[in-house]
């Protein structure tokens, strides 16, 4: 969604690749390596949020890794209710310490913790649920609605999708995300014997929802005056800058399927 030239977009892309064949293998085994993976990455980002917020004393950054990291590993080990317990009670725990202490930004302390644990536990519980091709739809979506998005406002660029909060993303961005993520999803429900219409409709509002995701982190990142969450990740900053997306989605996709009772690969058949 930004104009950051060609030079940036294949920077964007070939760092995917390398980032890619882990998260697939990860999906494609399950148990235990996936839980595992996102365990990891939950705490890596964890540190990027605390670090990022300020969380004041070192008790606080602390309180901000261990409520997400417990929740992940609770939802790994098949707890979901009590994984979603820990996270709200974490971040209220969070909260509360951070306003006592006189952090700058409580609200957004709290907020942030909450909303990284249940996005991970999310994701554990749609892998858990919904197996191996969901998880697998749910990473290609997020993937190309980055790729389609950074392509189209490049090419394209035009009015500014949200100036004052995310001065660099574009109309022509957002639209090119979503036709990113229906494309993703005509291409799953094809190879999976899906709906097609459903799946791509579906594909459509987390694609929504990622974006959604991503301009959430570039408020945070200009309410903090920071460019970058980290710089794990050259080109791209932490794991942050490039799982928010998928975070959102996550969460989205949850959801969709606590709504309905069923992931959106099965809805065809309800």
């Amino acid at each position: 969604m930004a104009e950051l030239g060609n030079g940036g977009l294949k920077l964007r892309i070939m760092s995917a690749l390398v980032l890619m064949p882990l998260a697939l293998a990860a999906a494609w085994f399950g148990w235990p390596w996936l839980p595992a993976l996102v365990a990891a990455a939950s705490a890596g980002m964890a540190v990027e949020w605390a670090r990022l917020v300020d969380g004041g004393p070192s008790s606080s950054r602390a309180l901000i890794i261990a409520t997400v990291l417990a929740a992940t590993v609770l939802a790994a080990f098949s707890y979901p209710a009590a994984a979603c317990a820990v996270a709200v009670m974490g971040a209220a725990a969070v909260g509360a310490q951070t306003v006592g202490r006189g952090a700058p930004a409580p609200l957004w302390t709290a907020g942030g913790t909450a909303w990284l644990a249940l996005s991970c536990v999310a994701f554990i519980w749609i892998a858990a649920l919904a197996g191996r091709a969901t998880v697998l739809w749910l990473l290609v979506l997020v993937w190309s609605v980055d790729v389609a998005a950074y392509a189209a406002g490049n090419a394209i660029g035009g009015p500014k999708l949200a100036p004052v909060l995310s001065p660099k993303k574009t109309w022509a961005g957002f639209f090119g995300g979503l036709a990113g993520a229906a494309a993703a999803g005509a291409g799953v429900a094809v190879a999976t014997n899906g709906d097609l219409a459903v799946v791509a409709l579906a594909s459509i509002v987390l694609g929504f929802a990622a974006q959604l995701g991503d301009l959430v982190e570039s408020v945070a990142k200009r309410r903090f005056n920071v460019k970058d969450t980290g710089g794990l990740i050259p080109g791209h900053g932490g794991l942050l800058d490039r799982l928010d997306s998928l975070l959102a989605a996550a969460l989205a996709l949850a959801a969709l399927i606590l709504l309905t009772g069923a992931p959106p690969l099965q809805w065809q058949t309800l």
